[in-house]
């Protein structure tokens, strides 16, 4: 009765905050500030039930993840009247989430459809002059809905192969990651910080049911093509200009260095989730510091242009540079935990695809060095206004710190289900989902 009755909770909280929202649009505090409610109630909630929550091979982290990126996401944006759609659009893609992390099939995949479905009619409605229309992205997404529906509709082996194509997209891989960085860059307001997480641990929890059912071969394939996705990201990523899709094409890397793991592992385990959070996390964050120079110079400022805030803004630049260091990989934040991990418990049966994997971190990495090296340090310009962080901008940033070091400092086996699923059922539930 219990397991029945979670799904509807975790994916009704945001539904009625988004209500509540709607009642409250005058008043831009007050929008703000139910959103903030509301992800604090679904992390209280997801808390409280978790002994029925039942378990999968990526445990219960997803879970906390989505109302976590909910409340950084929100509270690193201002007030702004502007800003109240991208909000309540936010608590309205979390219901979505927490309904396909928990509800199951049917259910859970029309939700992941509506999901995609509404991520491409925004992409088609929010664009400018600096970020034209991407068809490329939107057709990602189209792929992914396509990929969906032929899994609830057709029987195995078809069902595997589309759904694969569908996480590709949401867990971004190449030639499919065009979504993800659409998403990225065209969404508004708090939809970027939070779609950067939600897109792959959504991915991943997907790759959990389907991974173990895919042929050696077809597996042998998916490695090949995450390694050479990792150094093409780790390569675009060095010829950006705009931090958006600098952070982007990072991101999109150490995304495919997961896939290499989980390909190697043939199965998605807590571990591989803890990387999938910490990036996501960390990307996030870094998305949510570069709002606040958005914020105070102008959406469409030079990154080139802006230089010497450690000394005018001592707050940011600490935030930013234990940002920076997380998202590099370093210890003890969660993304080197995460990889480290998984480095020992799969160990590579390759020790070229090892090097190719370490070497595409190492470039990743170094985007992220020269960003903050350039925002930070270099000459204090006297034309430009310096503001350090503000409370709610601070707490969002300092929020983030304090989850990568949890995630790099906790045992995994927190984080990993209760009781190990069993195999047999979901092969039988995969195969029910398909008649």
């Amino acid at each position: 009765m219990m397991g029945v009755f979670i799904p509807w909770l975790f994916v009704g909280i945001p539904f009625v905050g988004a209500l509540v929202c709607l009642a409250r649009w005058a008043d831009h505090y007050r929008v703000k500030m139910v959103v903030i409610i509301c992800s604090v109630i679904n992390l209280a909630a997801i808390a409280g039930v978790a002994n029925w929550i039942p378990s999968s091979s990526d445990g219960l982290l997803p879970l906390y993840l989505l109302p976590l990126a909910t409340l950084v996401s929100t509270l690193g944006q201002p007030i702004h009247e502007n800003h109240r759609s991208s909000w309540v659009m936010t608590l309205v893609f979390l219901g979505l989430g927490m309904g396909v992390l928990t509800a199951g099939n049917p259910f859970g995949l029309l939700c992941l459809i509506s999901l995609m479905l509404t991520i491409m009619f925004l992409l088609y409605r929010h664009h400018t002059t600096l970020w034209p229309i991407s068809w490329w992205g939107i057709g990602s997404f189209a792929v992914g809905v396509v990929g969906a529906g032929l899994s609830l509709a057709a029987g195995p082996p078809i069902s595997a192969v589309a759904s694969l194509a569908t996480y590709a997209v949401l867990l971004p891989l190449m030639p499919f990651h065009d979504g993800y960085l659409t998403a990225l860059t065209r969404l508004p307001g708090s939809l970027p910080p939070f779609m950067v997480l939600l897109l792959p641990v959504l991915g991943l929890h997907g790759l959990a049911t389907v991974m173990p059912m895919m042929p050696n071969e077809f597996v042998a394939v998916i490695s090949l093509l995450a390694l050479a996705s990792s150094l093409y990201g780790a390569i675009k990523a060095l010829a950006q200009s705009r931090v958006r899709l600098l952070v982007g094409y990072g991101s999109v890397s150490f995304f495919s260095i997961l896939w290499w793991f989980v390909a190697e592992a043939h199965t998605a385990t807590a571990r591989a989730t803890v990387l999938a959070g910490a990036v996501g996390l960390a990307t996030g964050g870094l998305l949510v510091a570069w709002q606040v120079i958005r914020t105070r110079y102008g959406d469409d400022v030079d990154p080139q242009s802006v230089s010497g805030l450690a000394a005018a803004m001592p707050k940011y630049a600490v935030l930013l540079s234990l940002l920076g260091l997380a998202a590099m990989g370093i210890p003890p934040f969660g993304v080197f935990a995460g990889f480290m991990g998984l480095l020992l418990t799969t160990p590579p049966s390759s020790t070229i695809g090892l090097f190719i994997a370490l070497t595409a971190w190492l470039a990743a990495s170094w985007y992220i060095m020269q960003m903050v090296q350039q925002l930070l340090f270099g000459a204090r310009r006297q034309d430009l206004r310096y503001a350090d962080l503000r409370h709610p901008e601070f707490t969002s940033l300092l929020i983030v710190v304090l989850a990568l070091l949890a995630l790099g400092l906790a045992p995994t086996s927190l984080f990993a289900p209760s009781q190990p699923p069993d195999k047999a059922v979901a092969m039988e539930r995969s195969l029910t989902w398909n008649r």
